[in-house]
């Protein structure tokens, strides 16, 4: 299957750069470029892409308001967006993972590595350089570290659910939980979609934010 992607970047130079990488590989097919937010949001609407790479800080909307409005828009299922930045800063991470982002990338990634988060995150995992993942704990240790107990928004997950949230907090994809708790990767699959309807959530990097918010993982912890 053709992964169809939209860029979004206001630098004519990073925008022509990722078109040239994605037009070259294999399987994706760039079907729109935008210059800003609104352009984007305008753009996806019109093409109704599998992901769109989208830059944070742009002119007339930037990134985070672009991706509110095209996840708040779009046919199911939506796109994937992959935000770009040179920014690791914790404000705009959480901002756009609050918004739906599937994936958080710095424009210093490597092409190879660009190229592999599209299809990561095509497959339905999280992707999250680690040096953002690194700000994100740190961050919530500081300001979300909480006990689970209590948790009013994970009271109406089961036992196995909240396992496989914490596991999915940490990072591990649907494969290594799979053998982590000795299950099928389609039951694994079906757990995480559970969590996902039953916290409202719309992407699976939420679901690592939530996992730290609520304290069932700590920064620190052991895979």
């Amino acid at each position: 299957m053709t992964i169809r992607i939209v860029v979004a970047d206001d630098q004519a130079l990073i925008r022509g750069g990722l078109v040239a990488l994605f037009t070259a590989a294999p399987g994706i097919e760039v079907v729109g470029e935008a210059g800003d937010g609104a352009q984007a949001v305008a753009v996806a609407a019109e093409t109704s892409p599998d992901m769109v790479l989208m830059d944070i800080r742009m002119p007339v909307l930037d990134g985070i308001g672009a991706t509110r409005q095209i996840l708040a828009g779009a046919i199911q299922p939506p796109p994937r967006i992959v935000v770009l930045t040179t920014f690791d800063v914790d404000e705009y991470v959480y901002a756009a993972l609050g918004e739906g982002a599937a994936g958080f990338l710095l424009k210093d990634t490597p092409p190879e590595r660009i190229l592999s988060a599209v299809h990561t995150i095509m497959a339905g995992d999280v992707l999250i350089t680690p040096r953002i993942t690194q700000r994100l704990i740190e961050n919530s240790s500081r300001h979300h570290r909480v006990s689970v107990v209590g948790q009013p928004q994970l009271e109406s997950l089961t036992a196995r659910e909240l396992e496989v949230l914490r596991l999915v907090g940490m990072g591990l994809t649907n494969t290594q939980i799979a053998g982590r708790l000795v299950l099928s990767e389609a039951t694994v699959k079906t757990h995480v979609k559970n969590v996902m309807r039953k916290l409202d959530l719309n992407s699976r990097a939420q679901a690592v934010v939530v996992a730290y918010e609520t304290g069932l993982v700590v920064p620190g912890a052991a895979v």
